[in-house]
């Protein structure tokens, strides 16, 4: 069974995705973890995530592993675990910016589609029903008010002990969505076929 899952950032997908997965005894992907590694490995070497050319250079040179320990999925970046380094607002933006060009969803996709293909799965992301998936046997668009996304964020990052400022995170998340829903490559909408939660 394949599960598919699409929305925009902070809508809870990977929250509902998780559950699924343990519910059915499933596969989850993080599709989103994936292009985070690919922000952070161009953060890392100090270049623009705006650059096609050159982000397209560094992440086809990347080496990021998806790998499950534990009943969880750990993203590895040149070998090592990054999942406790890429949910940060700046690699957040990093991973919308670098998930623009063809080649690095390229890229992406394929690894994602090996996996799904593998066993039974559920995968969230933007792009999962119509372009990653489209052919998965449930799919779902889940969505909130921008306004409602951005408290959650907020209320999260101070609960972690860290600095925000709502009005910021608010601003961002409205670029995101309009970066996500605008972009030439597999834009974020919502799947004919695809039931709006």
């Amino acid at each position: 069974m394949r599960i598919a899952i699409d929305g925009p950032s902070g809508a809870g997908k990977s929250t509902i995705a998780k559950r699924l997965a343990a519910h059915y005894d499933i596969l989850y992907l993080d599709t989103g973890a994936m292009y985070r590694a690919a922000g952070l490995a161009v953060l890392r070497a100090g270049e623009n995530t705006k650059d096609e050319e050159t982000v397209v250079r560094i992440v086809n040179d990347a080496n990021i592993e998806v790998k499950y320990m534990d009943g969880a999925q750990h993203v590895f970046l040149e070998g090592e675990d990054v999942n406790g380094l890429i949910r940060t607002e700046e690699v957040s933006f990093a991973a919308s910016n670098v998930s623009a060009f063809g080649p690095v969803r390229e890229k992406m996709v394929n690894l994602q589609r090996e996996t799904a293909r593998v066993s039974g799965a559920v995968l969230d992301g933007r792009d999962i029903c119509m372009y990653v998936l489209p052919d998965a046997e449930h799919k779902f668009f889940l969505t909130a008010d921008a306004s409602e996304r951005a408290r959650r964020r907020y209320e999260e990052l101070i609960a972690r002990g860290e600095e925000a400022d709502y009005e910021d995170i608010l601003a961002k998340v409205i670029e995101r969505d309009h970066n996500d829903s605008t972009r030439a490559v597999s834009p974020l909408q919502q799947a004919p076929d695809a039931v709006l939660i």
